[in-house]
């Protein structure tokens, strides 16, 4: 990263997004830009799945959405004004909810739909989270559940269980601001959210930056309905596999950890949860808070066993 007086030096590379704070500002600037192609054929529930994505990197540095830009590129030979409409719409249903006004955007001819947001969003300067953060006697908690990746490929193979697609939609179309907002109150001090590189892939990216140890139970991770017999199916992206094969360079398996289970963690995931890092003897109460907030995957999955490291253990139970 280039040196700059605006930059949190705090924040390093692999974190979910820039930090910068202007000369004389109080707050911090969290800016950030994510695209993604379809997973779902309605275009209105593609365009809140691209937005609650995007500003999820946001609040995966503990800040809050300010403003957003979009963007949408399409074949408009094949594609017309209505379904234009209808995923700038989903846009802007997610938007609201947010609060963070989408004030511009650019539209271009693509061969394939896409869409996103640019984010600016805004955080107190000592209290941003940072995959750096992480230490030695504290927990994880994630916050949705896992196989997004594994129910869009049944998706693209035309195999898909509706009420599995459902459950993922639901998931997908999920803000991380009560996560977010809840995770503040309990100290959270380091954090990711679980997109394209799959939880073990985002957690490798965090274990580095922190050079620590941390001991995940796979038991304890949420998976979406079906994903175990998709898997197990044969019914995997490309990107998950590759995720595994990244993920492999600091993961060390249980034996009791079957294939299968080890793709579900790696799965590319869409719109996926905050992974929350505190402190242990706070865990309990987070999860607890949660899903008294309708969070009702959010799970403790495992702890960080040790510092210098840099590694991951994932263990059955």
């Amino acid at each position: 990263m280039p040196s700059h007086p605006w930059i949190d030096e705090r924040t390093g590379l692999l974190d979910d997004a820039a930090v910068v704070r202007p000369d004389g500002a109080t707050r911090s600037l969290v800016l950030t830009m994510d695209v993604i192609t379809p997973i779902v054929d309605d275009p209105r529930t593609f365009g809140a799945i691209a937005a609650c994505n995007a500003l999820s990197d946001v609040y995966a540095m503990g800040g809050r959405p300010e403003l957003a830009l979009s963007f949408l590129g399409l074949p408009s030979d094949v594609l017309g004004l209505d379904v234009v409409r209808e995923v700038l719409a989903g846009l802007h249903d997610v938007c609201a909810r947010a609060r963070c006004p989408i004030v511009g955007g650019h539209t271009m001819k693509d061969s394939e739909p896409k869409c996103g947001l640019s984010v600016v969003g805004s955080i107190e300067p000592d209290r941003v989270w940072s995959q750096r953060f992480a230490r030695a006697g504290d927990a994880l908690v994630l916050t949705k559940a896992v196989g997004t990746g594994l129910i869009g490929q049944a998706v693209r193979n035309g195999v898909v269980d509706e009420a599995a697609l459902a459950a993922a939609i639901h998931v997908m179309t999920q803000l991380n601001d009560v996560a977010c907002e809840v995770g503040r109150t309990f100290g959270v001090h380091a954090c990711t959210d679980v997109t394209g590189f799959g939880l073990l892939g985002h957690l490798r990216n965090l274990v580095e930056a922190s050079n620590v140890t941390v001991s995940l139970r796979a038991s304890a991770v949420p998976f979406l309905p079906t994903a175990r017999a998709l898997a197990v199916s044969g019914c995997i992206p490309g990107g998950s596999r590759r995720n595994l094969d990244y993920a492999l360079a600091v993961t060390t398996f249980d034996d009791a950890v079957d294939e299968p289970t080890r793709l579900i963690l790696a799965d590319a995931q869409t719109s996926g949860g905050l992974l929350l890092v505190l402190p242990a003897e706070r865990a309990d109460g987070l999860v607890r808070r949660l899903r008294e907030a309708g969070i009702d995957d959010a799970a403790e999955i495992g702890v960080v066993t040790g510092a210098e490291r840099g590694a991951i253990d994932v263990v059955a139970r």
